[in-house]
C-alpha cells in the first residue's frame, strides 16, 4: 500500500497518529479473529452431532418403512418458528428458540393408533432439521465475520503498520539530514564571517 505523505513535522505526527490507532487495534482484531475461530469450530461440531441424530432417528424409524406408507404428511405442517438475536464475537447470529407446527384435525376412530406417535415422530424430526439449518446460517454467518476479520488483521499487521513505520522512518531521516545541512551551512557561514573578520582586521 503507497501511503501518501511529505517531507515535514506535520505529516510525520499525522502518519504517527495512524499508526498508533492501527497498532491499538490489532491485538483486539486478533482476539476477535481468534474467537471467530473457535465458534466456527464449534459451529461445525454442533452441525455434525445434529447430523448424526438426524442421520440414527431415521435409521430406526426406517425399520417401520412400512407403516409410514400409510401416514398422512399433510396432517402437520410449520406454523411458526420463534427466533431471537445473539451477538457472538460481535455478530448478531439468529438463534432458534422453537417451532410451532399446526397440526390437522383427523379422527383417532379411522386412523391407526401410532398415527398420534407419528406426527410426534414428525414434530421432532422437523425440528431437529430446522434447528441444523439455523446451525448452518450461524456457521456461515461466522465464517464470513471470521475471514473480514483475517483480512484486516493480515492489512494492518503485514500491510498498514510496516508501511507507516517505513513512511515516518523516511521522513525523520529526511528531516535529520536536513537539520545537519543546515547545522553545516550555519558552522560555514560563521567560519567565512570569522575569516572574513580576521582578515579585515589584518587590514587595519
Amino acid at each position: 500500500m503507497a501511503i501518501r505523505f511529505q517531507y515535514n513535522k506535520t505529516s510525520r505526527q499525522q502518519l504517527e497518529k495512524q499508526l498508533h490507532v492501527r497498532e491499538r487495534a490489532l491485538p483486539t482484531l486478533q482476539n476477535k479473529e481468534t474467537a471467530l475461530r473457535m465458534e466456527v469450530k464449534r459451529a461445525k461440531a454442533e452441525i455434525e452431532v445434529l447430523e448424526q441424530e438426524l442421520e440414527s432417528r431415521l435409521q430406526s424409524y426406517g425399520k417401520m418403512m412400512g407403516l409410514w406408507v400409510e401416514f398422512d404428511a399433510s396432517l402437520i405442517r410449520v406454523k411458526d418458528v420463534h427466533l431471537s438475536k445473539k451477538k457472538i464475537a460481535g455478530v448478531v447470529i439468529p438463534m432458534l428458540d422453537g417451532v410451532d407446527f399446526e397440526i390437522r384435525p383427523f379422527s383417532l376412530f379411522n386412523r391407526p393408533k401410532w398415527f398420534l406417535d407419528g406426527v410426534k415422530t414428525l414434530e421432532e424430526l422437523a425440528e431437529l432439521g430446522i434447528r441444523r439449518d439455523f446451525y448452518e446460517i450461524k456457521q456461515n454467518r461466522l465464517e464470513y465475520a471470521r475471514k473480514k476479520t483475517t483480512q484486516k488483521v493480515n492489512l494492518f499487521e503485514k500491510v498498514q503498520i510496516p508501511g507507516y513505520q517505513e513512511a515516518i522512518l523516511k521522513i525523520k531521516r529526511y528531516l535529520e539530514d536536513e537539520e545537519n545541512l543546515s547545522k553545516s551551512s550555519q558552522k560555514i557561514m560563521r567560519t567565512h564571517q570569522e575569516q572574513r573578520r580576521k582578515e579585515g582586521e589584518g587590514i587595519w
